[in-house]
């Protein structure tokens, strides 16, 4: 009887083509695979060359490794295979073992060899095996559409045959492109805007504006809610919380009504460039799309984007809704976005917002306030927050007072 056993093969697509900085990119793969995977059974993760292998205890669950792994960034495919002796009789009687269970009437085998001292080549390896396998199953070959394909890699040491090729999400590991501080505010958009950001390796922490009393606390829940959600990718993730009903207050009494939604979120990029100097994100990240609304055109971008000292990315600027929104539903923030609340900036909103508000309009507008004061009154009521993802259960939740 020859030895085998089961685990899981991961690929990745991008971070292979990182040339010297790639075993960054591979320890960090393999770091959050660990992450992802706590409390599953698995009982390593290993590098090899141009993969990495998830060896599995006795107890391991399948299915819910399997559902999380499709959720880490950075993996472009990934197996779960059965590990054998290579030589030809212990693949052949593998191969048949991984095809029980499976209805098929027609099938195609393809090999990789790694290892050239192997005395069969690729082609040989499939003829032989595939013939193997019409015998003992009697199903024929089909080169082109088989209902079955079974696949056999050789290396070195070892030959790995599975009949299941598994789709990841791309991407790079979360963590090798820096962090970033994104304004989450309940929407539909700032989460997916989050999540592009994290899919391309940033680290995310957020930031979210509130107007409680003005407002409910449904913002503040959702908010949480949704990063309970990215943390499935995001892993361990900050909140930071500010109070901005006063704030808010004084932009209403001291300002003109048409400038005071552009007027709002220059105040919020202000506070919220601290908060990154604060946590070392790199840059401030919206979930603006361009024209989407009155505040979003090119010219009140510019307008609010003139007082920030650091990159505002906006993953989302050439999306239209539609998209946006299909995106939200894939990534499971969907429900949770269009949940009711009242967000701080469609409060005391006026009937017809500036759409091309000046730089020079916005500087008069703020003249009657005490900017650095009001910043200074948001930071000392700052509220820190940690987000652990848990699987098993809701997200685990430690409120800190910020620093």
């Amino acid at each position: 009887m020859h030895h085998t056993e089961e685990l899981f093969i991961i690929h990745y697509a991008e971070v292979g083509l990182k040339g010297k900085n790639r075993v960054f990119f591979e320890k960090r793969l393999a770091h959050n695979i660990k992450l992802a995977l706590r409390d599953t059974g698995y009982t390593e993760v290993r590098r090899l060359h141009d993969r990495i292998l998830v060896q599995l205890g006795p107890r391991a669950q399948l299915a819910e490794i399997k559902k999380r792994l499709c959720r880490v960034m950075g993996i472009a495919h990934f197996e779960l295979a059965c590990r054998t002796e290579n030589h030809i009789a212990a693949i052949k009687e593998t191969a048949l073992q991984q095809t029980q269970g499976i209805e098929f009437e027609t099938l195609k085998v393809e090999t990789k060899r790694s290892d050239k001292t192997f005395p069969l080549t690729s082609p040989e390896i499939s003829a032989e095996v595939g013939a193997y396998l019409i015998q003992e199953t009697g199903a024929r070959a089909d080169m082109r559409h088989p209902e079955l394909r079974c696949w056999i890699e050789i290396t070195q040491n070892a030959a790995y045959i599975y009949t299941e090729k598994l789709q990841g999400l791309g991407g790079l590991p979360v963590g090798v492109s820096g962090k970033v501080l994104v304004l989450l505010s309940g929407g539909i958009d700032s989460p997916v805007a989050a999540w592009r950001m994290i899919k391309r390796g940033a680290k995310a922490v957020f930031i979210h504006f509130y107007s409680y009393p003005y407002t409910d606390k449904a913002s503040l829940e959702k908010v949480m809610e949704l990063t309970h959600i990215l943390a499935e990718s995001n892993y361990r993730s900050a909140v930071y919380l500010v109070p901005f009903a006063a704030l808010q207050q004084a932009i209403v009494t001291g300002t003109p009504a048409p400038f005071r939604v552009l007027l709002y979120r220059r105040m919020m990029t202000r506070i919220a460039q601290r908060v990154a100097t604060l946590v070392d994100a790199e840059a401030l990240v919206t979930g603006e799309s361009l024209a989407q609304v009155a505040s979003q055109t090119l010219t009140n971008l510019r307008a609010i984007e003139a007082i920030a000292e650091i990159p505002i990315l906006r993953p989302l600027i050439g999306d239209d809704k539609a998209e946006i929104v299909e995106k939200a539903q894939q990534i499971g923030t969907f429900e949770v976005s269009t949940l009711p609340h009242q967000d701080c900036c469609s409060l005391f909103v006026p009937k017809h917002p500036a759409t091309r508000a000046s730089l020079a309009d916005l500087e008069k507008a703020e003249e009657n306030l005490d900017i650095a004061a009001l910043v200074e009154m948001a930071m000392d009521g700052l509220e820190k927050q940690i987000v652990t993802f848990s699987y098993f259960g809701h997200s685990l939740r430690r409120i800190e007072n910020a620093v």
